[in-house]
């Protein structure tokens, strides 16, 4: 049942006490009272330690909630000390809240760091099993899956090696391997990417997207804003403890990047931009403005609707418009012309409003590069003005399967011929 609840974290606090707690002996206790009573320093204080009065406390949560349903893949995001960590080891029953409850409707596989849940001295095949049967499972439900983990996880030729001799990169493979072929409708996982190869990290998002389509439920906290973006189709945002975020993956990434939701510009003025080397400056672009719009977030089965203010400094004749794409890694990903504008006079100021179809842009963020350009007597493509990063605008929501999201490469999107008119000013 795809709405079936599998986690519910509700008004969750956890609090901690600052200093030393417990710990140490009598003996050392005795030593720190008298030296207090005698107004002398303590003995067993640590060099440069500040001294803690017993009810500094420290709250990493303060009334954190949200909900998870079956197959989701949330996201964990925000800064070091946020509470991401803290609350992925409530949830993992690590710790226990201090206030609130968490309601987890199946078993949790958790990979909070690079080897959590092994044992240093027992081979990487008996930590399998141990794995296993910490999870409730049967000798012989682990035998069926024994030979998929050692493959997936490339330490074959060490499976049979204390894991205490394992690198840390060795470790965070069969860790993995573990989490993701165990019988777990919970996996919980915390910065493991970060220690694996380029490639292994590719082989895991493409088995997490996989096991979430098969109805497994993964909260993933990252500080790879790319493997968040590749991974998860919701995220919820903590800063000091708090939640202050809980929807769509870009919109939260650009909370935590420290961006208003609505900063990008719906007009801009470019009068005054030095333009680049190579171009004629027979037209000069003045403004550009969204058309019907307050905010430059789209979903895909909307039209793009811009216009463009430009002033001609020549009598020209054959000209084009012409928009470039990037995704939010600056790379192009696609191109467009205009038709042909037959005239333009000298001296004259021109508005041509802009349409085009996005239907083929997917869930990602994007600036545009666009410019006027004109054919030479020698086929050369001439520049009569242009703009690089004119504007940004994001797709929020997008009609492709999210779990078979294609990378964006350059002409790997094809933009629909844009339809336009121009007016004098």
């Amino acid at each position: 049942m795809d709405n079936e609840l599998m986690l519910k974290v509700d008004n969750v606090y956890k609090e901690y006490k600052l200093g030393a707690i417990n710990g140490r002996t009598l003996t050392a206790d005795f030593q720190s009272f008298i030296a207090k009573i005698l107004k002398r320093e303590d003995p067993n204080s640590k060099i440069g330690s500040k001294t803690y009065g017993k009810n500094e406390t420290f709250h990493a949560l303060k009334g954190v909630s949200f909900e998870l349903k079956k197959g989701e893949t949330l996201g964990i995001i925000g800064g070091n000390g946020a509470g991401k960590s803290t609350l992925l080891k409530l949830i993992s029953s690590v710790t226990s809240p201090t206030s609130g409850t968490i309601y987890l409707n199946g078993r949790v596989a958790s990979l909070l760091e690079v080897g959590t849940g092994f044992h240093r001295e027992l081979t990487g095949r008996e930590n399998i099993y141990l794995n296993g049967a910490i999870l409730g499972m049967t000798k012989e439900e682990i035998d069926l899956k024994i030979e998929d983990i050692i493959d997936f996880s490339e330490v074959r030729q060490f499976i049979d090696t204390p894991v205490k001799r394992y690198s840390s990169g060795m470790y965070v493979k069969l860790a993995f391997s573990v989490a993701a072929h165990l019988d777990s409708e919970i996996i919980i996982m915390d910065e493991v990417l970060a220690v694996g190869d380029v490639r292994f990290q590719e082989k895991c998002i493409s088995k997490m997207r996989s096991l979430a389509s098969e109805g497994r439920t993964i909260l993933y906290v990252s500080h790879n804003m790319n493997t968040v973006r590749q991974l998860c189709d919701r995220c919820v945002v903590l800063d000091k403890g708090e939640k202050i975020f809980d929807g769509d993956t870009e919109q939260a990434i650009a909370v935590y990047l420290g961006k208003n939701l609505t900063d990008f510009d719906t007009f801009v003025d470019f009068s005054q931009v030095t333009r680049p080397k190579g171009i004629t400056n027979d037209i000069k672009i003045l403004s550009f403005k969204l058309d019907g719009k307050q905010d430059s977030f789209f979903e895909n089965d909307e039209k793009l609707n811009f216009s463009i203010k430009w002033h001609c400094l020549k009598n020209l004749e054959n000209f084009r418009f012409e928009l470039a794409l990037k995704n939010s890694n600056d790379n192009p990903i696609g191109f467009a012309f205009s038709n042909v504008i037959e005239k333009a006079e000298k001296g004259k100021t021109y508005t041509t409003h802009f349409s085009f179809d996005i239907s083929n842009l997917q869930r990602e963020k994007y600036s545009a590069r666009f410019g006027f350009s004109q054919t030479d007597s020698m086929g050369n493509n001439v520049y009569l003005d242009y703009i690089d990063r004119a504007f940004c605008f994001e797709i929020i929501k997008d009609n492709y399967n999210f779990k078979n999201k294609k990378s964006l490469y350059w002409g790997s999107v094809k933009l629909n011929d844009i339809t336009f008119f121009t007016e004098n000013s």
